[in-house]
């Protein structure tokens, strides 16, 4: 049973190789842009389908002193100005139920977070606005569970969803990543590789979390010969000053030498 779909000019499963990225959180309306066009010229170049990326809220951050965003008006506005500007398809978190139909009238793709992936409540008000769902992995979850968030999301009808691999718990502050994870939840829904978030190291720098980036491109070219549909990116252009999860961004300046390599690697896949 085929699960793909389209996200405007994006068709997510059973195709070409597409690329969620941009900033971990809305830094400003002005860096939003920047990267979302910048990003845009390298995958253009390289024929990569792309989705822009960044959050109006980080809610979980470490601590309670973390930047957390512009919030939901400020976001919601900035995120739309991003998607008129370069005529991308756009995504961002959503952490509360209420906050669905807010932000469903500026983005494509409502993701949720992680942490939440197991939050009927979430769950169906994202389905219920009829947007594009991208359900991130728990670190706690086995990928054979995912079928009931899966399952949640299309009670509403709504039949867009994809998961997100971003590594497993593996004692403290360090995530592994399973990568028959992969195989599992793509029979359910077409599966994106996060190959930033799972190179962090929760909480593991002293109230923020550490990383490793110089792993990223390993993962990710580990991932694309595994079989999966999309790729997730955290990317920044100063990753050292980044607002948040500048530890484990990839650098903008290795993206298209990355890129290149993993659709050399899918077409050899294929």
């Amino acid at each position: 049973m085929s699960h793909s779909f389209e996200i405007g000019p994006v068709h997510v499963g059973e195709g070409q190789l597409f690329l969620i990225a941009g900033p971990c959180v809305i830094e400003s309306e002005s860096h939003s842009l920047r990267m979302a066009e910048a990003i845009q010229r390298i995958t253009s170049d390289l024929g990569v389908p792309y989705i822009f990326k960044a959050s109006y809220d980080k809610a979980n951050r470490t601590s309670v002193k973390s930047f957390r965003g512009p919030g939901l008006a400020e976001g919601v506005r900035i995120l739309g100005q991003v998607a008129r500007q370069t005529g991308l398809p756009v995504l961002t978190d959503v952490h509360e139920p209420n906050h669905c139909e807010p932000v469903a009238e500026a983005v494509d793709v409502l993701q949720i977070p992680a942490f939440l992936c197991r939050q009927t409540d979430l769950l169906v008000a994202a389905g219920k606005t009829g947007r594009a769902i991208n359900i991130k992995k728990g670190q706690f979850v086995a990928p054979w569970d995912m079928a009931n968030a899966v399952e949640k999301v299309r009670s509403t009808g709504n039949q867009r969803v994809s998961l997100t691999e971003r590594g497993a718990s593996f004692g403290y502050n360090t995530l592994v990543v399973d990568f028959r994870s992969l195989p599992v939840m793509r029979s359910m829904a077409p599966v994106v590789f996060d190959g930033t978030h799972s190179v962090q190291q929760p909480s593991a720098a002293g109230g923020v979390s550490g990383g490793q980036p110089e792993f990223i491109p390993l993962l990710a070219r580990a991932a694309v010969a595994a079989g999966i549909d999309g790729l997730f990116l955290e990317v920044h252009d100063d990753p050292a000053n980044a607002k948040s999860d500048g530890a484990n961004a990839l650098d903008l300046k290795l993206l298209k030498p990355l890129l290149e390599k993993l659709l050399a690697i899918h077409a050899a896949a294929k």
